[in-house]
This record gives structure tokens, C-alpha cells and sequence, in this order.
């Protein structure tokens, strides 16, 4: 493609496969030809994806740890008349990775943005996943830390839209024990390698998809699809006879893993709406069983 300085500024967005590479779109597919550079995550990555449609456009490298440096430049290439395509390492550009930056300098120099749409991962696990569509929010990744995983999760305790996360791996298990300790048993979707050959979606409560991942070891890209709080009232008609058991055993599960006392009552509260005496005479009714 030609450059010419006097042509209209633009950054494309190129939404690209989370797995099967047939559902790339043709607009993406024309694109990727068509413009001089194609910003990427992890090159090699999407040089896979090029060379199986033959597509032989130069591919500079654009990642959380060059994402200062290389934004600017590649901010001066567009300037320049080089038209720019952006692409993740799967998914849409911009969704958890370091997209943001390069888009709002683009927006601060009075660049073009284009979106190619293509899938996500966190709309395709949230219309699989059974729960609640007409309400939701995306989260993106959890806390590495439990301790700042827990703050954040406390903050989220009240929230009643379908909530959703996208997790690794080996943080699986951990992540969701602290989900159950401090939001309780609700129902999730565990959806897994989405479009891929050995896609899976585990759905139940917490607690069963933990007994299952107790048997089962489990790999590859995952997005989290959780129940938001029951609003009280419908807590009430389905379940008010075992509220206070469940209170009961919110405040077990906090002890075992050596919660404060404080901390209990914080998070009990938020999570129950009691108040504060009445959950500090529970404390003291269940202190022989604790000690």
C-alpha cells in the first residue's frame, strides 16, 4: 500500500480468533492484507495465524513491556501515512492486554480509530454460560495476591449483574475458594478453551466445580461466569429457612482460614446486611466451636 501524509490518519482494530481460526472475518482478513504494519502482542503468535491465510504483511511486536516506548512510535508511523492494523494475542484489541495505551494516543493525535469486530472470549462464555445475560459486568483479571484478591472481592460482594473473569490456570482452585468464602456458593460457568477442539464448560455451584477440579486437572485459556447477589427479596421466597445456617457457615469458612475477628463481622455484614451486634453474638455463641 502506498503511503501518502495527505490520506486520512487511521489505527485499525482487528478482532482476531480466541481458537478457531475459521472465525476471523472477511473485513479482518482484507484488512490484514491491506495495511503496511500490523502492531501484535507476540508475533510469532500471529504470524501463525498470517501464514495460514497467506498473508505476508510485516509484523512489529506491541506488549505490556514495550507498550511505552512502542505506542509513540507507532503513533509517528501512522502520522507518517503508514496505515497500522493492531491485533491481540486473541480476541479484540484493547480487552485486558495493552491496547488501551496505543488507542488513546491515537485519540489524543486526532487519529482514526477503525474496529474490525471479531469474537471475545468474555461475550462467547457469558451466552454459553446459562447465567443471566441482560445484566453483566467484565472484570477482567483478579488480584494475583489472595490478601489484595480478597479486598477486591470484598468491594464486589453486593454487586447483582452476572460478573465475569478471566483466570490462569494455576491460579484456578485458590481463586475460586476465596469467591466462596467471601460471596458465598453461587452458581458459575467455567467455560475453557472457548472454540477450540477440547472446549468445556463446567457449570454448577462453586463448590461443585471445585469438587470436579479436585479430580480433574485443568488446562488452558480460562473466563469465569459468576452469579451476582440475589436481590433479598428472592433470597427470602427461595431460601429463608436457611439463611441463618448459611451465615453460619459463611463465618466457618472465613475462621478456617484464619480470618479476624473484625474481618468477619466486616465481611459478614456486607455480605448478609446484619448488623454488627447480632453477628458479634453469633461469634460469641460459635467461640467453643472455633477454639
Amino acid at each position: 500500500m502506498k503511503k501518502d501524509s495527505q490520506q486520512e490518519k487511521i489505527l485499525y482494530l482487528c478482532g482476531t480468533p480466541i481458537g478457531n481460526l475459521e472465525d476471523i472475518t472477511l473485513r479482518a482478513l482484507n484488512i490484514l492484507k491491506e495495511v503496511d504494519l500490523i502492531a501484535a502482542e507476540d508475533t510469532r503468535h500471529t504470524r501463525k495465524l498470517l501464514n495460514h491465510f497467506k498473508i505476508s504483511t510485516p509484523v512489529t511486536s506491541y506488549y505490556e513491556h514495550n507498550q511505552d516506548k512502542k505506542a509513540p512510535y507507532l503513533i509517528e508511523k501512522i502520522k507518517s501515512g503508514t496505515k497500522v492494523a493492531l491485533v491481540s494475542n486473541a480476541g479484540m484489541p484493547g480487552i485486558s492486554d495493552p491496547g488501551y495505551l496505543l488507542i488513546k494516543l491515537a485519540l489524543q493525535n486526532n487519529i482514526k480509530i477503525v474496529v474490525i469486530p471479531g469474537v471475545t472470549a468474555l461475550i462467547t462464555a457469558l451466552v454459553i454460560s446459562g447465567l443471566p445475560t441482560n445484566q453483566f459486568i467484565f472484570a477482567g483479571f483478579l488480584p494475583r495476591q489472595s490478601s489484595e484478591r480478597k479486598k477486591f472481592l470484598s468491594k464486589m460482594v453486593n454487586e447483582e449483574r452476572t460478573i465475569i473473569f478471566y483466570e490462569a490456570p494455576h491460579r484456578l482452585t485458590k481463586v475460586l475458594k476465596d469467591i466462596l468464602i467471601i460471596w458465598g456458593d453461587r452458581r458459575i460457568a467455567l467455560a475453557r478453551e472457548l472454540t477450540k477442539k477440547y472446549e468445556e464448560v463446567l457449570r454448577g455451584t462453586i463448590s461443585q466445580v471445585l469438587s470436579t477440579l479436585e479430580e480433574n486437572r485443568i488446562k488452558g485459556e480460562i473466563t469465569l461466569v459468576i452469579e451476582g447477589k440475589l436481590k433479598e427479596e428472592k433470597i427470602q421466597k427461595e431460601n429463608l429457612s436457611s439463611v441463618s445456617e448459611s451465615i453460619v457457615d459463611f463465618m466457618r469458612n472465613l475462621k478456617k482460614t484464619k480470618t479476624s475477628h473484625r474481618e468477619i463481622i466486616r465481611l459478614t455484614r456486607e455480605r448478609f446486611g446484619l448488623s454488627k451486634n447480632i453477628i458479634y453474638k453469633k461469634l460469641l455463641e460459635l467461640k467453643e466451636e472455633f477454639e
